[in-house]
C-alpha cells in the first residue's frame, strides 16, 4: 500500500498497519502437527470479556469487525500462500490498529478549540436533506444534530491533516533532477502503438459465415478508397470513434491481434484476420518505440510525487507521535 493510500485511508478509516500485540480474547498455544510444533492463536480459556482501550475509551469491537470486512478484498490479494488462520488473525490485528489510529486522529482533531465556520455545517445539512428528498432522517433516522456532529468531526480531521502537512514545501529543481537520475527505471515505457480496428463478432448470436461476409464488405470499401474511420462506424460491431483503440503496449490485446498490429507499418491497413472474438481489420495510426521518458515529460509528475510523499510522511510521523503518547492497553471490559 502506498503512502498516498495510507493517508486517504487514515481519513476515511481504512488505514493498514501491522500490529504486534495479540488479539483480545486469544492466546498462543503450541500445537503438534506432522511431528513438529507450531504456535497458533486459540480462543482463551478465560471467558471474561477482554477489550482494548485508548486513553480510557474502549475500542469498539463492531468497528474492528467492520474494518476487517472492508479491508478483506484487498488484503486477500496480498497474502499469497500465508496460512489461512494466521492471515485471518493478522487481518483482525491490522483492522484493530486502523480503528485505534482513527480514534487517535479524531481525538486530536476534536481537541482543537478553533470554531467551525457556520456555512460548513449548513452546507452539510443541506446536502443530506437534498439526498433525502428534502427531509433529513428520511429512512435513516438521521437528525440535524447527527449531521452537525458528523460534519464538525470530518471538518476538524481534515483541518488537522492540512495543518500537519503545512510545513511541506515544493521540491527544488535539483531534488527533482536527482530523483529522475536515481529512478530512471521507473520511467521506462514499452513499445506503444495507436491503432484502430473493425470487428465482426462470431458467437451465439452471430454466425461465422455472416460475419465473414460483412467483414469482406467492409474490407472492399476500404480498398476502394473509403476512409477507415467511416467504414468502422458503418460496419464494426464496436462502432463509434472510428474504431479507435487508443494507445496500448504488447500484451494488452489477445496474442493474435498483437501479432498483426505490431507488425504493421503506420498507415497500412491489414488484411482480414481472425481472433477468438471474430474477424478483424486493423490499421496503425501512430507508433512510439520503447524507451525512457524524457525528464521534461515527467518533471511535473516527479515534483508532485515528492510533495505527496513528504505530506504522507508528515501524517505518518504525526500519528506515530499520537500513539507514543497514548495509553493503549488491553483489559477486561465492563459487564
Amino acid at each position: 500500500m502506498t503512502f498516498d493510500e495510507r493517508l486517504f485511508f487514515h481519513v476515511q478509516g481504512y488505514a493498514t498497519k501491522q500490529a504486534d500485540a495479540p488479539l483480545p480474547g486469544w492466546e498462543s498455544r503450541a500445537v503438534r502437527t506432522c511431528n513438529a510444533y507450531r504456535f497458533v492463536r486459540c480462543p482463551s480459556r478465560d471467558n471474561s470479556t477482554v477489550a482494548w482501550f485508548v486513553n480510557g475509551e474502549v475500542v469498539d469491537d463492531a468497528a474492528v469487525r467492520d474494518e476487517a470486512r472492508m479491508m478483506r478484498p484487498q488484503y486477500m490479494e496480498s497474502i499469497g500462500s500465508m496460512d489461512p488462520i494466521d492471515a485471518e488473525m493478522q487481518l483482525r490485528e491490522w483492522a484493530r490498529e486502523n480503528v485505534i489510529e482513527r480514534m487517535l486522529l479524531k481525538a486530536a482533531a476534536l481537541s482543537d478549540p478553533d470554531p467551525i465556520p457556520a456555512d460548513v455545517i449548513a452546507k452539510a445539512i443541506e446536502a443530506v436533506k437534498t439526498e433525502a428528498g428534502g427531509k433529513v432522517g428520511c429512512g435513516t433516522r438521521t437528525t440535524d444534530g447527527d449531521v452537525r456532529v458528523q460534519a464538525e468531526t470530518q471538518y476538524r480531521i481534515e483541518r488537522l491533516l492540512v495543518r500537519v502537512q503545512s510545513d511541506v514545501t515544493p521540491p527544488k529543481a535539483k531534488e527533482i533532477s536527482e530523483f529522475y537520475k536515481r529512478n530512471k527505471e521507473r520511467f521506462v515505457t514499452p513499445e506503444l502503438i495507436h491503432a484502430a480496428h473493425i470487428v465482426k463478432n462470431v458467437d451465439e448470436q452471430h454466425a461465422e459465415a455472416t460475419a465473414r461476409s460483412r467483414i469482406e464488405t467492409a474490407y472492399a470499401e476500404i480498398q476502394s478508397g473509403a476512409p477507415f474511420s467511416e467504414v468502422a462506424d458503418r460496419h464494426s460491431d464496436c462502432a463509434g470513434n472510428g474504431g479507435d483503440l487508443g494507445w496500448f503496449p504488447r500484451g494488452e490485446m489477445v496474442d493474435e491481434f498483437d501479432a498483426v498490429v505490431f507488425a504493421l507499418p503506420v498507415g497500412v491497413v491489414s488484411e482480414i484476420f481472425e481472433t477468438q472474438f471474430g474477424f478483424h481489420i486493423a490499421t496503425v495510426l501512430e507508433r512510439r518505440p520503447a524507451g525512457v521518458r524524457s525528464f521534461k515529460e515527467v518533471e511535473n509528475d516527479i515534483a508532485a510525487a515528492i510533495v505527496n510523499e513528504k505530506r504522507q510522511k508528515a501524517v505518518e510521523d504525526f500519528v506515530d507521535g499520537l500513539r507514543a503518547r497514548a495509553d493503549i492497553r488491553q483489559g477486561k471490559a465492563a459487564q
